[in-house]
């Protein structure tokens, strides 16, 4: 894979990529034979990364960390890359799944509520006839067990999927991923958060005006008051108030690779 710039979103080195170069460039990632995990970025994960050097290093390490929310575009447009634009979990998903059929790549679905992931499998079966799913597994909300790890384990290495689908929530599902990176018999595992809820129906996607306007977060607090609110309250104008700080110099975030 050629080395893609990246942006620093108070400290999190960003992928400064269009939609089609991050599809691109993860399906020569597949085609090269790498491997690795790719972590699609909102504001949540890099405000929790701020106070988390941990999580901030496993941001930082992966293979591709893509813009997955406005806010992180408008801040690597600031700083230069013109053409930089959202990654929309979903629709990365989707796009790099119809490449799959073509190539022959294999998926492992991991992630939901019971039954998510199963629903999820016909749902892209329905879609891409000759998609190739080997296996999908629903964890539970907690840490697995010792015997569910060896479970997991076992399952993924009979299934020797090239993608491993990660739907858990952020950061958890970075955390997962980065842990697992080597663990698990899967080239590449991409964290994409609320897709399977989506394409399964079971949560409503914003329109694309919403989206343009960087005010998905508020159609889906809207959706999920309880679970989000307190999370929304905090995240957004701490981002905000940390973002001018980083564009007006008042506040070096610290230094991210440029690749």
């Amino acid at each position: 894979m050629q080395p893609l710039k990246r942006c620093n979103v108070l400290g999190v080195g960003v992928h400064a990529v269009s939609f089609s170069e991050a599809v691109t460039a993860f399906c020569d990632a597949l085609k090269s034979g790498a491997s690795g995990y790719v972590c699609l970025t909102s504001a949540h994960p890099v405000i929790e990364a701020t106070k988390d050097d941990s999580l901030r290093n496993i941001l930082n390490s992966s293979l591709l960390t893509l813009p997955d929310g406005m806010p992180l575009v408008w801040m690597g447009r600031r700083q230069g890359f013109r053409r930089m634009e959202r990654v929309y979990g979903p629709d990365f998903m989707m796009a790099v799944c119809a490449e799959s059929v073509g190539n022959g790549w294999s998926h492992f679905l991991y992630g939901g509520k019971p039954g998510v992931a199963d629903d999820l499998k016909k749902a892209l079966e329905m879609k891409h006839p000759r998609i190739r799913i080997r296996g999908v597994y629903s964890p539970p909300f907690r840490d697995l067990t010792r015997d569910e790890e060896e479970s997991l384990r076992d399952q993924v290495a009979e299934a020797s999927p090239d993608i491993m689908w990660v739907g858990i929530s952020s950061p958890k599902q970075e955390r997962f991923m980065a842990s697992h990176c080597g663990i698990l018999k899967s080239r590449l595992m991409v964290g994409v958060g609320a897709a399977f809820d989506l394409h399964t129906g079971r949560m409503r996607d914003a329109p694309g005006w919403i989206k343009k306007m960087g005010l998905q977060w508020l159609h889906r607090l809207l959706q999920e008051p309880k679970r989000l609110g307190r999370r929304y309250a905090t995240v957004v104008p701490i981002f905000m108030f940390l973002a001018l700080l980083q564009l007006t110099g008042l506040r070096k975030p610290p230094l991210v690779s440029a690749e």
